[in-house]
């Protein structure tokens, strides 16, 4: 099954908690054994996995990107402006594949599946192929 979500964003750059939607795609293919991966199509953004409980570790990320990767570096050459964000969602990845069993994704205690927004305020696609282990359910 695939499942096409959208998402509007708010700022240049944010990282929005997708975990849940995620969760509801799985639960609608009846998945409880199999792999779920969640694809962003977009150049200058991603999909990425890290801490849900506090939410200074999503600001921690995007401060240091900015470090990596400031918007006003004059060695830039691309004609839109936002070099920027495209070496960000480069560094982040367009996709995250996460293992299911008993019907829920494998991640640690505190992990949470982030859709990156380094571009924005935009409206954003992003989309969840959930494969079921036929075997096993």
């Amino acid at each position: 099954m695939l499942k096409k979500f959208q998402l509007s964003t708010n700022n240049r750059s944010q990282m929005l908690n997708i975990t849940q939607k995620v969760q509801e795609a799985i639960g609608e293919a009846g998945a409880k054994e199999g792999l779920v991966t969640i694809y962003c199509p977009h150049t200058t953004g991603g999909i990425t996995i890290n801490e849900g409980a506090d939410p200074d570790v999503v600001r921690d990320i995007l401060l240091h990107l900015d470090k990596l990767y400031p918007w006003d570096s004059p060695d830039f050459r691309h004609a839109e402006g936002n070099s920027a964000a495209h070496l960000k969602a480069s560094t982040v990845g367009p996709s995250q594949t996460i293992p299911i069993t008993n019907g829920e994704m494998v991640l640690g205690t505190w992990q949470s599946i982030y859709f990156c927004e380094f571009d924005g305020p935009r409206t954003r696609t992003f989309f969840v192929k959930v494969l079921v282990d036929r075997g096993t359910g």
